[in-house]
């Protein structure tokens, strides 16, 4: 990632100039004397590398000649500490992060409160010369997991005109009412929003964008059941209007299928949405390598089909 670099503290550091073209890696094992490899990736996780003033952490970052390889004599103590946002990975063109459920992905419209941009966009400003981060997809509210964003306008274009060839693998965690019918299964619709931004499916093409959900039944227990849902397209509110069409609405989900109250401790038992976003693998932008990232599926979730 990019980050301030205050030239009052160069003493800090310790200097390798590039000479010629290598890997950040290859680099650091071969001129740093006695250095292993575990040393080498330690450096990096901790955010001690920095290639031309800025702080890298790619292992395969590509140097070249002129370039100036720089390591802090002391672990980095810039960090992101929020209730709402866990840093999960970071390099100089993208971040991706965990969020809990409760927040926004970004604020809406005249809306002033905490997201999960805002809350990016000031760790940024704090570390860097990139006072924003820019949105690639979003979660609701109420959904916890993998969000990616972009460092650069550039690289946010990248992601966003290529996403569907750049993720290979996109995948929710949820806990649905009722048991299951069938172990898998795929649910195929056309989505639209009515003027209450309120999302509707219908079986025929009505103008809407076409959705569908591949989902696999892991469990059925106490009346619940835990699914994973793989999504071949991203459409707003798409899981859960597709869970309402199966007639299994996600537990705590009281927009789209639940007709009890919030307040019903079955309807509602862990005061959520069930529903996490636990896997996101893509394509690097830049390198093309294949990036691949997983959380644990939320303990509250499995507590209900014990």
């Amino acid at each position: 990632m990019s980050t301030y670099f205050d030239h009052k503290v160069a003493n800090r550091y310790t200097d390798y100039p590039v000479k010629e073209p290598s890997e950040l890696m290859h680099f650091l094992m071969n001129r740093i004397s006695g250095i292993s490899r575990t040393k080498a990736k330690e450096l990096l996780s901790q955010r001690m590398v920095y290639v031309d003033k800025e702080i890298i952490t790619q292992y395969n970052y590509p140097l070249k000649p002129g370039q100036l390889v720089q390591i802090a004599k002391n672990r980095h103590k810039h960090s992101l500490v929020s209730r709402w946002v866990r840093l999960v990975y970071e390099d100089a063109f993208i971040i991706v992060v965990e969020k809990k459920e409760g927040i926004l992905t970004n604020a809406l419209p005249g809306d002033r409160k905490e997201n999960v941009k805002a809350i990016l966009d000031e760790y940024v400003k704090r570390t860097s010369r990139t006072f924003s981060v820019c949105t690639v997809h979003r979660l609701d509210k109420g959904t916890s997991g993998l969000l990616l964003f972009a460092k650069r306008r550039d690289i946010q274009k990248i992601l966003t005109d290529n996403w569907h060839d750049i993720v290979t693998d996109r995948r929710y965690i949820a806990v649905v009412q009722g048991e299951m019918e069938r172990d898998s299964g795929v649910v195929s619709s056309w989505l639209t929003d009515n003027k209450m931004f309120v999302t509707y499916s219908s079986d025929v093409d009505n103008g809407g964008k076409h959705a569908i959900t591949n989902y696999r039944t892991l469990k059925r227990k106490n009346g619940y059941s835990l699914i994973e849902l793989k999504l071949d397209t991203g459409r707003k509110n798409q899981i859960r209007v597709h869970m309402q069409d199966l007639h299994h609405p996600i537990v705590g989900d009281f927009k789209y299928g639940s007709n009890e109250s919030e307040y019903d401790e079955r309807a509602n038992p862990v005061g959520r949405i069930c529903l996490h976003a636990f896997r996101l693998a893509f394509r690097h932008p830049i390198t093309g390598e294949l990036m691949k990232f997983e959380t644990p599926h939320p303990s509250a979730f499995v507590e209900l089909l014990k």
